[in-house]
This record gives C-alpha cells, sequence and structure tokens, in this order.
C-alpha cells in the first residue's frame, strides 16, 4: 500500500462520517476511496484469499453504510473504527472457515488460524510512516497491569470471545470483562494524549 493512501486513511475527518449518518451517498464514496485500500490490504493478511478479501470489503462497507450511526467519535479514530470492524468480520470468516474445516471443533479460532492471523507477513502498518503509532500502542499496553494486558492480548491478538477467555484464563466471565474495558479505556486515553501532544508539535 503507498504512503498517499496511507496517510489518506489515517487521516479520515470524523466529520465525513457524520455526512455518511445523514445518508451523503458522495460521502460514503469519499470514505471508501480514503479507506478501502487499508481494509482490503488487512482483510486479504488475515484470510490471505484475494477473492475472500474483496468479499468481506463489500460486507465491510455495507455494514458501514447500515451501521455508521453507531460510530462515536470519542471511543476513538474513523480508522480505528474500521480496522476493529474489518479485523472482527475477518475473525468471523477464519472461524467460519474452522468449522466447516472441523465441524466438531469449537467455536474457538484453532492454532493453525491463529497463526494465520499472526503471521501473514508484512501488515498495513508496518510502513516506516505507521511505525510510530505502532510503538505508541505497544508503549500503552506495556503499561497495563499484566491481567488486562492478557485479556487484551486474548481478545485482539487471538480473537477470542469474553467467553473463551474466561475458560482460558479460569477467571469469572465478569472480572474478564472489566479488565478489557479498563484496559482499552487506559489505552484510549494514553494514545490520546499522545496523538493530542504531537498535534501541537
Amino acid at each position: 500500500m503507498d504512503a498517499s493512501s496511507q496517510h489518506a486513511a489515517l487521516h479520515i475527518d470524523p466529520k465525513l462520517l457524520a455526512r455518511v449518518v445523514k445518508g451523503d451517498h458522495q460521502a460514503f464514496s469519499q470514505l471508501y476511496d480514503q479507506s478501502s485500500t487499508l481494509i482490503y490490504t488487512m482483510a486479504l493478511r488475515i484470510l490471505g484469499d484475494r477473492d475472500e478479501a474483496a468479499e468481506l470489503l463489500q460486507d465491510v462497507y455495507l455494514e458501514v453504510w447500515r451501521k455508521v450511526s453507531r460510530y462515536d467519535v470519542g471511543r476513538g479514530t474513523p480508522v480505528a473504527w474500521l480496522v476493529t470492524l474489518t479485523r472482527s468480520r475477518a475473525i468471523d470468516r477464519l472461524r467460519a472457515r474452522a468449522a466447516r474445516a472441523h465441524p466438531k471443533s469449537t467455536d474457538s479460532l484453532d492454532s493453525a488460524s491463529a497463526a494465520q492471523v499472526q503471521d501473514q507477513g508484512p501488515n498495513p502498518f508496518d510502513a516506516q510512516a505507521d511505525q510510530e503509532i505502532r510503538t505508541l500502542v505497544g508503549g500503552a499496553m506495556a503499561a497495563l497491569p499484566q491481567a488486562q494486558q492478557q485479556a487484551l492480548e486474548l481478545a485482539y491478538y487471538e480473537g477470542l470471545s469474553h467467553a473463551e477467555i474466561a475458560a482460558r484464563l479460569n477467571q469469572p466471565l465478569g472480572t474478564v470483562k472489566t479488565r478489557i474495558k479498563l484496559g482499552m479505556s487506559k489505552l484510549r486515553e494514553s494514545l490520546r494524549r499522545c496523538w493530542e501532544q504531537g498535534e501541537h508539535v
């Protein structure tokens, strides 16, 4: 993915989504133009199949059109919302693929699928322009209490549900949900401070 596409995706104006909420087709087209390269690249990395990545791309933007009113600027940037949505839907597809291959297996990702998420080669954020973001996120994660780090890693890197995490850690479901909620809150606050400082440099 070229640097200009990355820059466009990372700097989507939240006001653009506000226009999409109102049914502005031109704004939706602009959103697609700014972010589709990033979303497709991410989908391809996770799924490892161009046709399936293209299908996922369509699914994601259909969902964006239907659910854009749920976007909350206070909970993250537009690109973070799109990336989270894409990753979630891609993991759903991996789970469905694993279930077809192993009908009697549980609904958690098997080790091969989990490895596929981790090892599909360079991801769209590996470019030098985005290395700083990766460093900030890594630093913010490292600053979290170990229990919160562990819960977030299982949720976002292995794609486990809250119930699956509770079973893996042998912890009550409510405890797991609290750890994830607190961890995400601390991450948002930490990253918001970093980005606000960067805007004033």
